[in-house]
């Protein structure tokens, strides 16, 4: 099986370009954000957010699964797919704090590796060259700058009629990458075999051809 690990920033377009390049090739889009946002997602409905031990608690009660239909990917909680319900801003610093739990990250770890064992596949995330594909056959840093990744971010919550300022996207995009690249356990950064790719330039079909293009070069 051909393992192809993407990491990177919040923001800097992981999962559209995962997901488009992964079609191009004929491999299965795994997005590990989408886990820890479902764990983010019960942890709101169930008023823990905010308390680590109630959260490694509610994992006993918890089911996660991926789906992939016809190619698309779709997340399940408890049996509910969730896939739209994880999107929101709220959920996405939700899943910010609870993927700084080691214990939600072992709990998520196998069904990962799982996934990698049986399939080729695309798998997207923060820490996935690092740890949980360490021996990937690709591995990319997928990144853009703070401001570009904020403008992004901004225009895609005004197209879904979201009253919000850019000012306010930005200092979350700052705060998410803070957290993320600062955390103990699996903190966000490249791997020493990672290839950069910078989307800061680049619009969406460049930056799927560019990641086309690497795993090419580095499987062949």
């Amino acid at each position: 099986m051909i393992n192809v690990a993407i990491d990177g920033p919040a923001g800097a377009g992981k999962s559209t370009v995962a997901k488009a390049a992964a079609k191009e090739l004929g491999y299965i889009y795994v997005d590990t954000g989408a886990l820890y946002r479902t764990i983010a997602l019960n942890a709101v409905r169930n008023g823990v957010i905010d308390d680590t031990d109630k959260i490694i608690k509610m994992l006993d009660n918890t089911v996660v699964e991926l789906k992939h239909i016809d190619g698309v990917q779709a997340v399940y909680l408890n049996g509910e797919d969730v896939s739209a319900l994880i999107r929101t801003p709220e959920i996405s610093m939700g899943a910010s704090k609870v993927s700084a739990i080691p214990k939600v990250r072992e709990f998520l770890l196998e069904l990962q590796r799982d996934i990698a064992r049986k399939n080729n596949v695309i798998m997207d995330g923060r820490d996935i060259a690092t740890v949980v594909l360490p021996n990937a056959d690709v591995k990319i840093f997928l990144f853009a700058s703070p401001e570009c990744r904020a403008q992004r971010r901004y225009k895609e919550l005004i197209e879904k009629g979201e009253q919000l300022k850019y000012e306010d996207v930005l200092a979350d995009v700052n705060q998410r990458d803070y957290q993320d690249s600062h955390r103990e356990i699996a903190p966000l950064r490249p791997s020493e075999d990672s290839v950069m790719c910078d989307t800061s330039e680049l619009n969406l079909e460049e930056s799927i051809e560019a990641v086309v293009n690497i795993v090419k070069e580095n499987i062949a």
